[in-house]
């Protein structure tokens, strides 16, 4: 658990949080909605802390019993609803762990605050038990409904919730603070920073990875020889492919970024924006052999491979489809 102070990024939602307390305009109900790993737990914990905190300042101070006991979770009065059923939050869950427990009123703070990570996958039934606390909950209650995707819920649980949306980290914050808190190298950074997208904890989750070096060499070993790849060896490729399974969408966001690098060295010849710039040789070559449009379509396949696998398309066709899609362009 961190402060706001803590948290790269993400100004306008903590002034939005901090001007709450300030002027105790405490909503009953939030939602913080972004991408995996983008900040909402940390946003949510150091609303939570400072909300509770003993000095009533807008920032938790640290030091205080609750902010102590914030920062090891055992603070009594934030609750973190838990599910047993890895893909649903079951009405059970939402009427055991908030419904029955809400009417009990905190035990020592002026708040009592439930965060509910995963959100989107409370079912509707769930959701229905959890819009009648919403409609009429106690004074002190805050529940902060944390989701990757707030189309999943239910009109009557989004007019009543306030929605903060996450938004992409800007790049420049996430390589310094990688290159002065973590001491990772510029270029390392740089390449984190790229596959990142906006989003710190992947940022930081990639910067901390031992696999993801190896992930990337194997994607840009692939990429270099994809043209020279004969038809029946594509079978071997998609069984390479497939050792990373598990990591494939950082495999996708490795060439995306490798595309993007030949696409920018195809419009400007300039070197110095690569990501790449240890294999410029090779985006210079890839560069003068693709066309814009081919360029283009290989990143529309490598999209479409995405919405494919996450909707549980045959692995091995949808990674056949794309590797000939990037051989043809």
């Amino acid at each position: 658990m961190a402060g706001f102070k803590d948290i790269i990024g993400h100004t306008q939602i903590i002034e939005h949080f901090q001007n709450a307390i300030k002027l105790d305009k405490i909503s009953h109900a939030y939602i913080l909605n972004g991408p995996d790993l983008s900040g909402k737990k940390m946003l949510a914990e150091a609303f939570a802390m400072a909300l509770q905190c003993e000095k009533k300042g807008t920032e938790g101070c640290m030091e205080c019993h609750s902010c102590k006991q914030a920062l090891s979770h055992n603070q009594p009065d934030i609750r973190y609803v838990m599910h047993e059923k890895p893909n649903t939050i079951s009405v059970d869950d939402i009427r055991r762990q908030v419904n029955q427990d809400i009417v009990i009123k905190p035990y020592a703070s002026p708040y009592k605050i439930y965060i509910i990570d995963e959100a989107e996958k409370m079912n509707v039934q769930a959701q229905n038990a959890l819009l009648k606390t919403i409609e009429e909950p106690p004074a002190y209650a805050v529940i902060l409904l944390l989701t990757t995707n707030a189309d999943m819920f239910l009109p009557t649980i989004l007019s009543r919730c306030i929605c903060l949306n996450l938004k992409p980290v800007a790049n420049e914050k996430i390589r310094n603070y990688l290159m002065q808190h973590l001491q990772v190298p510029d270029y390392q950074a740089d390449i984190c920073m790229a596959f990142a997208q906006g989003n710190t904890g992947k940022a930081l989750k990639l910067a901390g990875s031992e696999n993801f070096q190896e992930l990337k060499d194997s994607a840009v070993q692939l990429m270099k020889r994809i043209k020279d790849i004969d038809v029946y060896e594509m079978g071997e490729a998609v069984k390479q492919i497939g050792e990373y399974k598990l990591s494939i969408h950082d495999y996708f966001d490795i060439m995306m970024v490798w595309y993007r690098d030949v696409l920018m060295y195809k419009a400007t010849m300039d070197i110095n924006g690569l990501i790449f710039k240890e294999h410029v040789y090779d985006i210079k070559h890839q560069a003068s052999k693709s066309s814009y449009h081919g360029i283009q379509e290989v990143l529309n396949a490598l999209e479409k491979a995405k919405i494919r696998l996450n909707a549980n398309v045959n692995f091995d066709i949808t990674i056949e489809l794309l590797l000939l899609t990037m051989k043809e362009n």
